[in-house]
């Protein structure tokens, strides 16, 4: 694949700085493994806003690997650097509803007693957050979490998730593209950072579940596929928003940090 402007861009990141089981049983869709280790679950009954303590991830949790968590192939994802050829209509409108799911997220999260927990966030909970240059991580390794916000489908599941930190790499291949990959836990993604504005990349990728051995790639399953948009929060720190998943949630961050 010739080298493109995802090329260009990311050389020029290697030297800038890089990076509940649920509680309810019906947080995740019969065939949606929940992540390993929560953080956060509902709630006490007759206690709104109490959450559970937040558990550390053992070294095993923050170490192993998945199977191919770092393979990704050049050339991947059509040879573009345009992610609007990538990825699908429908996904792709996703993008364009992006305002309306940050508010219906938090909305629904602090509406079910997880305000003070949406606060402690922080910026990585702020819409605006998103800062201009240096979007592009390092090739490397760093710590990611995931926050589940809303619920996907009314009256299921959980309105606030929280899990403890994973491990993250993200990969320059020879081909010039830039990976990120979610390498740890029991539900990973993998998938392509594209150039789109001075404040933000656009994630095109997929999601493997529980032990599989493969991440899909994007088109290949439906159901797996992700589109989001991927921006720089602080120093040494990015996260990457899905608006509206296919699973669980209305939002779904990833925290990613060195």
């Amino acid at each position: 694949m010739r080298r493109s402007p995802t090329a260009l861009i990311s050389v020029l990141a290697l030297t800038a700085g890089l990076g509940v089981a649920l509680a309810a049983c019906g947080e995740n869709s019969p065939s949606t493994p929940a992540e390993t280790s929560p953080a956060v679950s509902a709630p006490a009954a007759g206690v709104p806003g109490q959450a559970a303590p937040q558990a550390a991830a053992t070294p095993e949790q923050a170490a192993a690997p998945a199977a191919d968590a770092t393979t990704a192939p050049a050339g991947a994802q059509g040879g573009t650097d345009d992610w609007r050829q990538v990825a699908s209509a429908a996904d792709a409108s996703l993008l364009g509803r992006l305002d309306q799911a940050w508010r219906m997220a938090r909305a629904e999260a602090e509406d079910a007693g997880f305000a003070d927990e949406v606060e402690r966030l922080g910026a990585l909970v702020d819409p605006n957050a998103g800062l201009a240059g240096r979007l592009q991580p390092a090739p490397g390794t760093y710590r990611c979490r995931t926050i589940k916000l809303g619920r996907r489908t009314e009256g299921q599941g959980l309105a606030y998730v929280a899990y403890p930190y994973f491990r993250c790499t993200v990969e320059l291949t020879p081909g010039g593209d830039l990976f990120l990959t979610k390498a740890t836990g029991s539900q990973r993604t993998q998938g392509l950072l594209y150039p789109d504005t001075d404040r933000r990349l656009v994630y095109v990728g997929a999601q493997a579940w529980g032990d599989e051995a493969h991440f899909p790639r994007y088109g290949q399953t439906r159901e797996r596929d992700q589109v989001g948009v991927f921006e720089r929060i602080g120093d040494q720190r990015w996260r990457l928003v899905l608006p509206w998943p296919k699973q669980e949630s209305k939002l779904e961050l990833l925290e990613v940090v060195r």
